[in-house]
């Protein structure tokens, strides 16, 4: 069962050491200790867009982007398949709401359905979720 929601700026930091923290590399540890973690549907395109900016600008090699690819494989990462026409009604309230992209208001719609903490680096996501009542990591 999933523990918390990590959005893909903390996935990103995970590969980039100029980005990583403490608060990022403790997240790290929980998922190589073997915790599950629940992200919306456009997790994977958000993390694989970084990456594809990050080679556009010689930050990253093909083969480091399918090693990183093949690492978050090897975690209990689960996508969810609920991000339907039938959430797009609620994604787009807490969007406009609190002022956020869709993207973004996807996984406080998922935080709030799985009641999970969010771990983020975006301080207007966290702030976001702090005012929609959800614990923040």
């Amino acid at each position: 069962m999933a523990v918390f929601i990590p959005d893909a700026s903390v996935a990103l930091a995970w590969r980039f050491a100029d980005e990583a923290t403490p608060y990022t590399e403790s997240l790290l540890d929980r998922l190589a200790k073997g915790e599950e973690v629940a992200v919306p549907s456009n997790w994977p395109l958000e993390v694989i867009n970084g990456l594809i900016q990050a080679k556009r600008k010689a930050r990253v090699s093909e083969i480091e982007i399918q090693r990183f690819i093949a690492d978050l494989s090897s975690f209990y990462i689960v996508v969810d398949a609920d991000h339907s026409f039938s959430r797009l009604g609620a994604v787009r309230d807490i969007a406009e709401r609190h002022g956020l992209t869709s993207y973004d208001a996807a996984y406080i719609e998922l935080a709030m359905r799985l009641n999970l903490p969010l771990a983020s680096l975006d301080l207007d996501l966290l702030a976001a979720a702090k005012t929609a009542g959800l614990v923040v990591i």
